[in-house]
């Protein structure tokens, strides 16, 4: 066969396992769909047949290292997963995967976000109308009567043991994470649940203290933590959602298919949650008690803000994808 003609027939081959590559390299195997990386595997054992026959042949030497750099880019991740190691697979998830992850999920994350709001909203203005509508929105063990603020009520506690309760808080917004990104097995339905119920809670809460007379000094106390602590909750939901398309839209995979490929990209989004209720629980363990002011409490909630949407809007951003 004449150099030429075996260009020709194996060209598109090449230049769609250079495209996988380009992907892989950029934004981390995982951004791959499971079809994509099996893709890379086929692709990765023809380029080796290529490059062998094109040495046999003694084609053009800028053939033959041509292949021989594809197969090489191609090997560390047929057989290693990933040339990245350590810290800097770590600071990868960070940098590529994790905000790839969510804006690849936005929409299941905003539906998250819209039921949130919208829990919130209702109990906020059915208890400011009515105040015994708390007994109805929360619960009788939710409803206790209010005497002073937020911010006094939460953090009595001795300072020294900010890192003691950093650590319970920690704890139990990951439980609640857990709750709704797993809950899609359930069909979605408990992860709509722990959403609907996180709602409800925030917005009946507030109201209840703008009753009593501390609805400023409450906005400002979960501010700082707040902002990050619900974000990720969101977030959290979304892969719950995930889960749940994979049984009602699994596309052309099988169901059991669509399940694995969907529970790792909400893997992706659960460890990226977590590793934002670690930064929360820091925040509301070592700064929220302060006695800061309510505005500068407010303002470290806008800026943690701003910070989370550069993270997600712009980071890790492919220029050439737009992803």
């Amino acid at each position: 066969m004449r150099q030429a003609v075996f260009v020709e027939r194996r060209r598109q081959g090449w230049q769609r396992l250079e495209q996988l590559l380009a992907v892989a390299e950029r934004r981390g195997l995982r951004a791959l769909a499971p079809e994509e990386i099996e893709e890379l595997g086929r692709l990765y054992r023809w380029v080796t047949s290529d490059l062998a026959f094109s040495e046999g042949r003694q084609f053009d030497p800028s053939l033959r290292a041509y292949l021989h750099r594809l197969t090489a880019r191609a090997h560390g991740y047929v057989y290693g997963g990933s040339v990245e190691g350590g810290w800097d697979r770590v600071a990868g998830f960070l940098k590529r995967d994790f905000p790839n992850e969510v804006r690849r999920s936005r929409w299941y994350i905003l539906s998250c976000a819209a039921l949130f709001v919208l829990a919130a909203v209702i109990a906020y203005t059915l208890i400011i109308a009515k105040p015994t509508n708390a007994y109805v929105v929360l619960g009788p063990s939710m409803v206790q009567p209010i005497h002073k603020s937020l911010h006094d009520s939460n953090f009595a506690f001795d300072r020294g043991y900010s890192a003691t309760v950093s650590a319970l808080i920690m704890t139990n917004n990951i439980k609640v994470s857990i709750i709704a990104a797993f809950g899609g097995i359930t069909l979605g339905l408990l992860t709509l649940y722990a959403i609907l119920g996180n709602g409800l809670v925030v917005g009946g809460e507030g109201a209840m203290y703008t009753n009593a007379g501390f609805g400023y000094d409450f906005w400002a106390t979960i501010a700082p933590h707040g902002v990050i602590e619900l974000t990720a909750i969101q977030l959290a939901g979304g892969g719950g959602l995930l889960l749940a398309a994979a049984f009602f839209n699994p596309g052309r995979l099988r169901r059991a298919d669509a399940l694995v490929r969907n529970a790792r990209r909400a893997g992706v989004l659960f460890l990226g949650v977590c590793c934002m209720l670690l930064v929360a629980g820091l925040i509301e363990g070592f700064f929220s008690p302060q006695r800061f002011s309510p505005e500068l409490r407010l303002s470290m909630g806008a800026l943690t803000a701003l910070a989370l949407f550069y993270y997600f809007g712009f980071v890790g951003i492919d220029k050439k994808s737009n992803v």
